[in-house]
């Protein structure tokens, strides 16, 4: 009876424990604060299914998307690149994400239709969103594409400028075209991030061109396998501040040049929008003296998916770190500031290390301490 009862306990324990959440599941969900009465929208503008060159269904990207939080998706099919095509004869190259939209409904992810003008350099590959009728971008000269593209009122932006197979030294360079496409507004927005590579060089074109900042996956397997999800990673995405949650404010909101991109948990965007940003994400919680000492404890809360590496440039030192502090997403983090005297309130400031604002530029953070 004994070895029984033991025996019901054991398997009682198991039911238990296969019931409960494991405790090192990793939370994929990606979320940043709104700022300024912006909504931070999470987005991937640039995907690909078997209606192209990809590995999966549309309704799989939904899914995936939906694992992630996302808040819109474009499949951005090449629109002459067709390798599936004896498999998957389509004559329609809006039905990927028709098919996707429909997929979408129930959890009011937004899809926004979407393909990508794939031609040699220049122009190289373009992807063209917000369009009524991708259909009408196939031509033989591709200006005449980015030209229907801007009668359709597309937001259109260069994908992977930095790409080897295109640009054998990986270093994104402006050729006379994309000069022409910028001065036309046909051509508003840069990748300086696709899939695993970023370019500081893309960057600097967004900064000297008035171009949008993007970061992508152009994800054609599984985003889990390719970005290790499971392992703790995540997917590239661009975040669009927006006005409200609709697809017209997204399209107004990149237009406008409102993105920043988190890429390998790093931030990058122009000061105008890492700053806000940062503040949003980073906020003093409490502060306290340690009894009569002059050693100050600072809870810094972390309201955002990125874990903030911050390099402390203050006047004062610190007492339990050295010149560097962690700050763990969606979390707290405690400090101890050596302030020499009692303050009712100081001023901290950090460079924040995985922050880029320009080639080789980080962001410095500012935070009042009150007590």
């Amino acid at each position: 009876m004994r070895q029984l009862f033991a025996l019901f306990l054991c398997l009682m324990a198991t039911a238990l424990f296969a019931q409960a959440p494991h405790p090192h599941v990793h939370d994929r969900s990606i979320h940043f604060p709104d700022v300024n009465g912006y909504r931070s929208l999470v987005c991937d503008f640039h995907q690909h299914t078997v209606f192209s060159d990809g590995s999966v269904f549309p309704d799989i990207r939904v899914q995936e998307a939906l694992r992630d939080s996302l808040d819109a998706i474009s499949l951005t099919e090449h629109l002459e690149y067709q390798p599936h095509k004896e498999d998957i004869p389509h004559p329609d190259r809006n039905r990927s994400n028709a098919i996707a939209e429909q997929a979408a409904k129930p959890y009011n992810l937004i899809v926004i239709n979407g393909s990508e003008i794939t031609r040699e350099m220049p122009p190289g590959h373009n992807n063209a969103l917000f369009l009524s009728d991708a259909n009408k971008l196939l031509k033989d000269d591709p200006l005449e594409a980015f030209k229907e593209a801007q009668r359709q009122g597309a937001f259109v932006f260069w994908n992977h400028p930095n790409w080897v197979a295109q640009t054998k030294d990986g270093i994104a360079k402006l050729t006379d075209m994309h000069r022409q496409l910028i001065a036309n507004k046909q051509l508003h927005g840069i990748e300086v991030v696709n899939e695993t590579t970023y370019s500081d060089e893309a960057l600097q074109i967004a900064l000297d061109n008035g171009l949008t900042l993007m970061g992508t996956s152009d994800i054609h397997g599984l985003i889990d396998w390719t970005y290790k999800i499971p392992e703790g990673g995540h997917r590239p995405v661009t975040l669009v501040f927006a006005k409200e949650r609709t697809a017209d404010a997204i399209k107004e909101a990149l237009f406008e040049r409102r993105t920043a991109v988190w890429h390998n948990n790093t931030l990058i965007a122009r000061e105008r929008e890492m700053m806000p940003l940062l503040a949003a994400c980073i906020k003093v919680e409490k502060a306290s003296y340690i009894g009569p000492s002059s050693v100050c404890e600072v809870l810094l809360r972390n309201e955002s998916d990125a874990e903030f590496l911050l390099f402390s440039t203050s006047e004062y030192t610190l007492h339990e770190h050295a010149d560097m502090v962690v700050l763990n997403p969606n979390g707290t983090t405690k400090i101890q500031v050596k302030t020499k005297e009692q303050l009712p309130v100081f001023n901290l400031s950090f460079d924040v290390l995985n922050c880029v604002t320009a080639p080789k530029k980080h962001p410095q953070l500012q935070l009042s301490v009150r007590l």
